[in-house]
């Protein structure tokens, strides 16, 4: 813990590609915990990779954890710009005698590894330079710096999520901390990183199972603290097979852009590997009340778009009209080419919001259901919404157009209208609202059609019946 009994948690993604879904979820966990207990919620860039790490990828994964929601303290630290630090830390374990300079070539290296495999061993530094005097290598020799691991025994990693978990020392090599020419390697670099930054608790995958047991002898090397550990089980598809991008393994901006509200990829995550008896929709501050490290599960959880798309509809549902407004003018926006509402289209889409919600699981869905309502002018037909004006339906558009023209423009006198209109002519109302609805929306489903009226507002649904009763109605 910190001085003021806080914890302090990290999340640390390497920017070799975007924000992935089982990134957002590590994230999104730490950054619970942390709300949760009041402590603090960190974020490092472990950008040390030169040739992979991109502006582009950091840009992504700042702007996935924005669009989470998922708000870190202070300022992201970028670990290449630490690499003195870690450096310095390099040195004082050789000066302590406990890391050592190793001074063999990468085809003493190779050879060692190809007599390895002959022998059917495991491939492991084998040691040669831990005891042996720097003097004997050749004058102004390459060499990395190594750490001295224990080689007896074992190292216990006490995981709050996988219980102990035992490694021989035997199989932990002597791990190269500093390359040939000077840059820290990722080993280091993390525990140095986690030191400065006080973390008292480290949420990650449990791929990084391995990595914390050589990281722990670095910690001890030190005498530093060591933190609580938490390695999460792994994402895995619904056919049980590990995530792929055909399950879903993609980056956090294709789910905003498949039309996912936040709060319910937020729920959705929080759901995938951690529980709170049966509740299944959680809020963001429920889930910050309830959280706990206890109840996150060993088993890997798997991803389900199903269920992700029932939770988004009850989001969608649950989320204020103008919010949902924005949240469409938005992901318009985003679209190549983008289509900008104006202030008519929107006040026809927050208008007709409340029946738009109920059709839709996401945005996208929504925003599609509601094109008819970005433009002017008969929409495009579908071949459905054209069959059924040319098969009468203009007829009865030109019969109904001049009774709805002098009703008062409301969704309760528009009906009557046409109820009236259609027990004159011996017709069911959906006789008249269907040929209403396809020339109003070019399509055969819709919100109610008397409501599609009152959004479009009385100027333009007269001129589009209007237009479509002219070309469709048979002499």
């Amino acid at each position: 813990m910190t001085q003021t009994g806080q914890p302090v948690l990290r999340f640390a993604p390497s920017p070799t590609g975007f924000l992935h879904i089982g990134g957002a979820r590590t994230a999104l966990f730490n950054w619970l915990y942390a709300r949760h207990t009041g402590g603090k919620f960190l974020l490092r860039i472990e950008d040390t990779d030169r040739q992979r790490s991109t502006p582009e990828a950091i840009a992504a994964i700042l702007d996935g954890l924005n669009w989470l929601g998922l708000n870190w303290d202070g300022e992201p630290l970028y670990q290449f710009a630490r690499a003195r630090r870690h450096q310095a830390i390099a040195e004082q374990l050789l000066a302590e005698g406990k890391a050592y300079r190793c001074y063999a070539t990468a085809q003493e290296l190779e050879e060692m590894r190809a007599r390895q495999r002959a022998e059917g061993k495991p491939m492991r530094y084998d040691g040669r330079w831990r005891d042996r005097d720097p003097s004997e290598a050749p004058a102004e020799a390459p060499f990395v710096i190594r750490l001295k691991a224990q080689q007896s025994g074992e190292t216990i990693v006490h995981d709050l999520v996988q219980g102990d978990v035992r490694f021989a020392n035997e199989n932990l090599d002597d791990m190269i901390l500093l390359r040939s020419d000077g840059t820290p390697t990722y080993m280091l670099a993390v525990v140095v990183d986690d030191f400065d930054m006080d973390i008292t608790h480290i949420i990650r995958g449990d791929d990084h199972l391995n990595n914390a047991a050589r990281q722990l002898q670095l910690i001890q090397a030190m005498d530093w603290p060591v933190p609580v550990y938490g390695h999460l089980p792994l994402i895995h598809g619904p056919d049980g097979a590990k995530l792929s991008k055909r399950h879903g393994a993609l980056a956090v901006d294709a789910y905003r852009e498949m039309g996912y509200l936040p709060e319910a990829m937020r729920n959705y995550l929080l759901r995938l590997g951690w529980s709170h008896g049966d509740d299944e929709t959680i809020s963001t501050e429920q889930a910050i009340g309830w959280f706990n490290l206890e109840n996150i599960g060993r088993s890997p959880a798997r991803f389900d778009f199903k269920k992700l798309d029932n939770l988004n509809a009850h989001y969608i549902r649950a989320t204020g009209d103008e919010t949902m407004v924005q949240e469409v003018t938005a992901l318009l926006g985003r679209r190549q080419p983008a289509v900008i509402l104006d202030d008519v289209a929107r006040s026809r889409l927050l208008l007709l919001m409340p029946a738009l919600r109920e059709r839709a699981k996401t945005l996208v869905e929504l925003a599609d259901g509601a094109d008819f309502l970005f433009r002017e002018g008969a929409p495009e037909l579908t071949p459905e919404a054209a069959k059924i004006l040319a098969e009468g339906g203009g007829t009865v558009l030109a019969k109904l157009v001049p009774q709805l023209a002098v009703q008062e423009w409301t969704a309760k006198g528009l009906e009557t209208a046409a109820r009236a209109f259609a027990e004159g002519a011996g017709m069911k109302l959906g006789q008249v609202a269907q040929p209403l609805r396809a020339a109003l929306t070019g399509r055969t489903t819709s919100p109610p059609v008397f409501d599609v009226l009152v959004a479009l507002g009385q100027k333009e649904a007269l001129s589009r019946l209007g237009a479509r009763a002219a070309a469709n109605t048979k002499n």
